[in-house]
């Protein structure tokens, strides 16, 4: 029985090539139990290619890929029954309601038929679709269809949930209330959950880490604290301080920070003083600026969001690119 933190998919030099074109090239990766994980990347970068080697429909044309303790290659079927997967595009029969749609699905799954009305209840229930049960698919908005695509995930008690875009063209409360629905079940159920999107500040608000996937490399991976503590330390702290009145040039109070090792540059901005430190030091900035009678209004510390700790590595990826 796996444990909360066990490794659950684990990618060792995971190489796909379609003719001399790498998809995906020399990828290692591991994801926890419990764990909800973000495939970051635009779209080409090799994300679908990734999935799809991790649930055995297409062969590695070098490395491995474990799944559950089962190898994708050789136990393709194994896998199958411990993951449960949401394509970007879901299908459903337009011409069956929600429930028939997910019995069918339970019966492919090989749930006793004994249990399966009760079961398909249960989860049409647990994804908010209760009350929707009777209703066509083909009255379904695009939220809805997602609702009943996890459904269909869910029916089988997967261990894994792998989702593939699942967030495009819903509206931003739908998005909202997916999300929140994936969180719980993982938090409540122990479900691993690999989202794979290009929507950065989708996956920045449920994913415990990220891996930014471009040109079929992981560029980096980490939690959202990690990767934009890293870009602080290559670029430096940034803190602005904002005060009641514009700063005189030339600021008879510059010379206080000459005994603050770890500030590296001031610039003033009429009323602001922007401060570039090599770690951070705003309490004691603050400290010497009151004590030397300045009136201060606000202070702000810049923190990098998960967009432009993408953007950073996909900026220096398509430069690479265009000088070779």
């Amino acid at each position: 029985m796996l444990q909360i933190n066990d490794p659950v998919i684990q990618l060792k030099g995971l190489t796909k090539c379609y003719g001399k074109k790498k998809a995906v090239d020399d990828l290692d990766l591991t994801i926890y139990k419990g764990e909800i994980f973000g495939l970051l990347g635009p779209n080409g970068a090799g994300k679908t290619t990734t999935i799809l080697m991790m649930l055995g429909l297409t062969e590695p044309t070098a490395g491995t890929v474990h799944v559950c303790g089962y190898n994708a290659t050789r136990s393709p079927i194994a896998v199958k029954r411990s993951v449960g997967y949401m394509p970007d595009s879901v299908g459903f029969y337009d011409n069956m309601t929600a429930l028939e749609n997910l019995l069918y699905i339970a019966r492919l799954n090989g749930l006793p038929e004994h249990e399966i009305r009760k079961k398909c209840m249960e989860t049409l229930a647990l994804v908010g679709l209760a009350g929707d049960a009777d209703k066509k698919t083909s009255t379904f908005s695009r939220g809805m269809k997602q609702r009943l695509g996890l459904a269909d995930v869910l029916i089988k008690d997967p261990a894994v949930i792998i989702l593939d875009e699942p967030t495009l063209g819903i509206d931003p409360t739908g998005v909202r209330e997916f999300l929140i629905l994936i969180k719980q079940l993982s938090r409540q159920r122990g479900i691993t959950v690999l989202i794979s999107s290009h929507h950065l500040h989708h996956v920045q608000q449920v994913c415990d880490r990220v891996g930014i996937f471009v040109n079929g490399k992981l560029e980096v991976e980490g939690n959202i604290n990690t990767l934009s503590g890293s870009m602080l330390n290559e670029g430096g702290h940034t803190t602005t301080v904002t005060l009641t009145a514009p700063v005189p040039q030339p600021w008879p109070h510059m010379a206080i920070f000459s005994g603050l090792d770890a500030v590296k540059e001031v610039n003033v901005q009429d009323k602001d003083l922007v401060f570039t430190c090599t770690h951070d030091i705003t309490p004691a900035i603050v400290r010497l600026l009151v004590e030397n009678g300045c009136d201060i209004t606000g202070v702000h510390k810049k923190d990098y969001s998960l967009d432009d700790i993408y953007q950073k590595y996909f900026e220096n990826n398509a430069a690479e690119t265009t000088t070779h």
